[in-house]
């Protein structure tokens, strides 16, 4: 797939997730805990050694121990990246549905990252926001 179409994939996603992360999607939650969003993240959908779909994923980071949400945005772009190269080294599918991935997997890996990158508890849990595949038609594999 081309970088253009990559790029060009992710304007799909709602602007309302885009400047909420911008705005106030960082601000505590009314659960009194801190929260980060996380928007846009491009994971593959690979079935039968192949790429299928991609999937773009919006979550939200529950905070955890002392972890804030100033040091949690210097190292966004670590858990991006970490949470790309496992999803291209163990794609987290659905089986026969190529426009939806796994959240308990993709969640766990995440967490596994995160206490590599950020430290053991920083994050609590992760809470998927929305999932917006890029071609939605004729893409089951039954």
């Amino acid at each position: 797939m081309r970088r253009r179409d990559l790029l060009s994939a992710a304007a799909v996603l709602p602007a309302a997730a885009v400047a909420s992360t911008a705005a106030a999607g960082d601000a505590p939650r009314s659960s009194g805990g801190a929260t980060v969003n996380i928007s846009g993240v491009g994971l593959p959908v690979i079935a039968e050694g192949r790429l299928r779909n991609y999937v773009f994923v919006s979550m939200r980071l529950h905070l955890g121990g002392s972890a804030t949400v100033e040091s949690m945005r210097g190292k966004e772009a670590y858990l991006r990246d970490a949470l790309v190269r496992a999803g291209h080294r163990t794609p987290f599918i659905v089986p026969n549905d190529w426009t939806r991935i796994d959240t308990v997997l993709m969640s766990a890996s995440l967490m596994r990252a995160a206490a590599a990158i950020v430290g053991r508890g920083s994050i609590a849990r992760v809470e998927i926001i929305s999932q917006a595949p890029r071609w939605r038609t004729g893409l089951r594999a039954g």
